[in-house]
Formats: structure tokens, C-alpha cells, sequence
């Protein structure tokens, strides 16, 4: 009960303009502790869900919080949309998406999944698409894990910065570590005999706009909205995938990227060492041309009217 007062003051704060309570109610009050095992019959869950179901049209993002809203949608025949933001989509998608009405989707690859798709993209911040492109010198490298930084980017990285600073002059980098590792990744870049100088190390980055305008290269992770605004800023990536990702999806997302020239790859079981890391870093930090080629490539697969298309979809669902 906890998490539906939290939710309902999100909805207080977010919705200030609304006339009548926002209907909230959890999964849990229904029985739901999972996804339904793989049986013909309809799960009779479902049958209480649709008593409370009184949208007339309905928009899924994945995820398991929405594979039972999407069902009893299905089942009485409100008009669906399903968004799919990944190359591969996770199991809540792939058991509705050849039943939704609509299906919306950042990767070619991932239509063949679902009813009546459409390559959208992801909605990007616009400020991503307008972006001066940085100086060829001196470079700037972005590197980042998400808000809670990355253990694997946090360890590799000052192991090799030495030589990094060595190898391309005038290099600065920015290191997005995460609040709880901050302390931990500085530490090991001073361990390292690093230019600290050159280095800045920080817990949380805000104005991601502004930090990926300055930077040449970007090391980062593969999740759908890093690389949707890699694409959308234009911007050469070093992607690491995270392991553990459901499906592999990071890895998908990343192959996706190098198939179109925009990325490389390094997966993680590539790190036991550093040279692999250190290796290409250094030969696309060395080559500007490369990273003309790689940021052009990028934008080839940005979609900035991505929340316009998919409005406009959600918008001729209704009418279905």
C-alpha cells in the first residue's frame, strides 16, 4: 500500500490540472506475482483485471507492470498500441505483440514481433538534435553507465587512462560514475598515477545535452534510451553492454548500432583484460575522420518526430 500512496502523490504532482481522481489500482490486488505460465486456456486473472479495465484505448511500454493491462485489453478488444523501444523485445511484448492493434519501434529489427508495426523511434529530448559539433582538438571523452554509473566502466578505465592521456594529447575526459562510486573511481584514477587534470570524475551528470555537445567519442552502455540519444545527438559510441540485460537486449541495441556503422562493440567478457578497451579507444580517439563517418552514421538512425508519429498513431487507434 506504500507504493499506491507514492504513486497516487506522483499523479497528484504530475496531473495538477486533472478534474477527477486518477483511477489507481496495484497488480497485486488482482493476484499478479509473475508472468503466466504457458498455457492455452486464458488465464483467469485476466476476467477480474477487466472489471476494472475502463480505458478506451491503451498505450504498453513493455515490462511486466504491463503485460496484464495489454491482455484484458486484447481479450475486450480495446484498441492497443505497443511500444517497443529495444532490438529484442522482453517477454511482456512478445506474448501480446502479434494481438495489439498498433506497435510502435525504435529498431527494424524488432518489428517482425508484433501486428501492423512501425519504425517510430524513441521520443528524444530536441534538444539532442540540434547540437554544435564539437572541436577535433583537443578531444573530449564522455563516459557513462547510466545515473548509477557502471562497476565495469568505473574499474577499466583508470586502469588504462595513463595511457590514454599518453596516446592522444590533450585528451580530457568525463567520467559519469554513479553517487555510490564517485569516491571509489577518483581513488582509483590517483592510484593509476592519472593527470587529474585532465580527468573529471562525477556522480551524476544533468544537461546531458550539453555534456554529449562537447564530446567526440562516447563510451556508454547499450539500454534503448542511451543509444536512441547517441543517434539522435549524432554522436560516435564505444559500447559496453551490460551482461545481465534481459534477453541481451543491451548487446542487440549495440549490434544494431555497429551494423549501422555508428558504434563499436566491446561485450564484457572482453574486459578480463583492459588491451581490448584500450586498444580501440585510442585508434578512434585517433581518427577524426572515423568519427565524422561513425556520427553521420548515427544520425541515420534518429527519429526526431518520433512523439509526434506515435501521438498521431495512439491519436488513429481510437477510431479502430
Amino acid at each position: 500500500r506504500s507504493s499506491q500512496t507514492q504513486v497516487s502523490r506522483l499523479f497528484s504532482e504530475l496531473l495538477p490540472y486533472k478534474k477527477q481522481p486518477v483511477p489507481f489500482f496495484t497488480l497485486t490486488d488482482f493476484g499478479f506475482e509473475g508472468f503466466p505460465a504457458r498455457e492455452e486456456r486464458v488465464d483467469p486473472r485476466l476476467r477480474l483485471f477487466q472489471l476494472k479495465l475502463t480505458a478506451v484505448q491503451l498505450f504498453g511500454v513493455g515490462g511486466y507492470a504491463s503485460w496484464p493491462a495489454m491482455a484484458a485489453a486484447i481479450l475486450r478488444r480495446v484498441p492497443t498500441l505497443a511500444f517497443e523501444p529495444n532490438a529484442v523485445p522482453g517477454l511482456a511484448n512478445r506474448l501480446i505483440g502479434k494481438f495489439v492493434s498498433r506497435a510502435a519501434v525504435n529498431f527494424p529489427q524488432a518489428a517482425r514481433w508484433f501486428r501492423n508495426p512501425e519504425v517510430t523511434g524513441i521520443p528524444v529530448r530536441p534538444e539532442f538534435f540540434s547540437l554544435p559539433a564539437p572541436p577535433a582538438a583537443p578531444p573530449h571523452l564522455l563516459v557513462f553507465g547510466g545515473s548509477q554509473g557502471a562497476r565495469i566502466l568505473n574499474s577499466a578505465l583508470p586502469q588504462i587512462a595513463g595511457k590514454l592521456l599518453a596516446a592522444i594529447p590533450g585528451l580530457a575526459i568525463l567520467h559519469q560514475a554513479g553517487a555510490r562510486h564517485a569516491d571509489s573511481t577518483l581513488a582509483a584514477y590517483q592510484a593509476a598515477g592519472a593527470d587529474l587534470s585532465r580527468i573529471t570524475v562525477a556522480p551524476f551528470l544533468d544537461d546531458m545535452p550539453a555534456r554529449f555537445a562537447r564530446a567526440n567519442l562516447i563510451l556508454a552502455r547499450g539500454g534503448a534510451s542511451t543509444v536512441a540519444e547517441l543517434s539522435a545527438a549524432g554522436k560516435p559510441a564505444l559500447i559496453v553492454p551490460f551482461a545481465a540485460a534481459a534477453d541481451a537486449h543491451q548487446l542487440k541495441n549495440a549490434l544494431a548500432m555497429k551494423e549501422a556503422g555508428a558504434a563499436e562493440v566491446i561485450e564484457e567478457h572482453q574486459l578480463s583484460t583492459t588491451a581490448l578497451l584500450e586498444e580501440k579507444l585510442i585508434a578512434l580517439l585517433n581518427s577524426p575522420a572515423r568519427l565524422t563517418q561513425m556520427s553521420a552514421a548515427a544520425r541515420t538512425l534518429a527519429h526526431p518526430a518520433a512523439d509526434e508519429r506515435i501521438a498521431q498513431i495512439i491519436h488513429g487507434i481510437a477510431r479502430l
